[in-house]
């Protein structure tokens, strides 16, 4: 049983930067695509990221192209996801996951595809 477990949030200001990391146990992570989403307070849970198990394929939002770049190191069973230029709008509660079995890659930013999330890292960007 694959579980998830995020880490790396924090409190940072406006225009700087962290590295948020999933890591797996329980399962190896090669065997997984992963996304990352993302959950403000009072909105819905939103994609940021996504990478397929080899790292062939990669996908950002409008909102965090350009800015974002999600990585894996299959050795160390752990995605990443590098933040840089964070803005307040990009404080919420950061997620990774992976999909249900027969996923389709083009579906990564619906949520609904995923099965397996991690318990969150929350993630405040100040003014």
């Amino acid at each position: 049983q694959l579980q998830l477990v995020e880490a790396g949030g924090g409190l940072v200001q406006s225009g700087g930067s962290l590295r948020l990391s999933c890591a797996a146990s329980g399962s190896t992570i090669r065997n997984y695509d992963i996304g990352w989403f993302r959950q403000a307070p009072g909105k819905e849970r939103e994609a940021v990221s996504f990478i397929t198990k080899t790292g062939a394929r990669v996908g950002y939002t409008d909102a965090s192209t350009g800015r974002f770049t999600i990585s894996r190191d299959n050795a160390q069973n752990t995605v990443y996801l590098q933040m840089n230029s964070l803005k307040p709008e990009d404080t919420a509660v950061y997620y990774c996951a992976a999909p249900r079995a027969n996923f389709e890659e083009d579906s990564w930013a619906q949520a609904q595809y995923y099965e397996s999330w991690g318990q969150g890292t929350q993630v405040t960007v100040s003014s």
